[in-house]
């Protein structure tokens, strides 16, 4: 992935970075599934009540997201 020029400059720090897109973080997922075996899924992502539990455990060792599910 090419990553957005930084102005090198005092005011660059005031730069916003650019939001990551659907197909930027599918291929980030994919790079970490195929490279370090971790895979990744949105709650939002996760409809079947059954794997809940993964939210449950992701909450018990990291604490409550930002995000909610639908």
């Amino acid at each position: 992935m090419n990553t957005p020029f930084t102005p090198q400059c005092a005011l660059g720090r005031l730069v916003p970075n650019a939001a990551t897109s659907e197909a930027e973080l599918f291929a980030m997922r994919r790079r970490a599934w195929r490279e370090h075996g971790v895979f990744i899924l949105s709650v939002r992502g996760i409809e079947d009540p059954w794997l809940q539990v993964i939210t449950t455990e992701a909450e018990r060792l990291y604490g409550d997201t930002m995000v909610r599910a639908r």
